[in-house]
């Protein structure tokens, strides 16, 4: 299968929030969330206003130009933080996939494509939020070097070292 991955652009800002709603984990045989979730204030703020300085996003489209997937970070303050929130100055990751197309390499081209652009941007951690039934996700994010830092609710927070590709610690 033929992609690329690029920078977003407010064209993808409706997907983005498309994005958002598939990231949230729902265990197979339960209902999923109401889409009046993402007016939710404290999943909003993952991509309202979405461009403001320090956003980072990248996006994942077929050949035919079918959106697959988004990987953002962002900058979120002490007073209000995201899931994943471990400091004011550690941008919090968020990402997702369509179902048909996932485990085919494609989350792991958007991690490193976030990676070096955090890296360039002078950024040396990234965090993130994620259901610990999510194991797949989970699985991803530990090759990427994310370790637990602690629990919200019912999410792991996970952090890693940016590391551009290439890169050996």
């Amino acid at each position: 299968m033929n992609y690329m991955v690029r920078p977003l652009t407010d064209e993808d800002v409706p997907f983005m929030w498309d994005m958002l709603y598939e990231s949230m984990y729902v265990p197979v045989g339960q209902e999923p969330f109401s889409r009046d979730i993402l007016q939710e204030p404290s999943i909003a703020k993952y991509a309202e206003h979405w461009g403001r300085p320090g956003d980072i996003g990248w996006i994942a489209v077929t050949e035919a130009g079918e959106r697959m997937g988004t990987i953002t970070a962002r900058i979120f303050p002490e007073d209000n933080h995201g899931y994943g929130f471990v400091g004011a100055d550690i941008p919090e990751m968020g990402m997702a996939l369509r179902s048909a197309y996932r485990g085919q390499g494609v989350g792991t081209a958007l991690i490193q494509a976030l990676f070096d652009e955090l890296h360039r941007s002078g950024y040396t951690r990234v965090s993130l939020s994620v259901d610990p039934n999510n194991t797949a996700a989970v699985k991803l994010y530990r090759r990427f070097g994310f370790e637990e830092v602690g629990m919200v609710d019912t999410s792991v927070t996970m952090v890693a070292k940016v590391r551009p590709q290439g890169a050996t610690d």
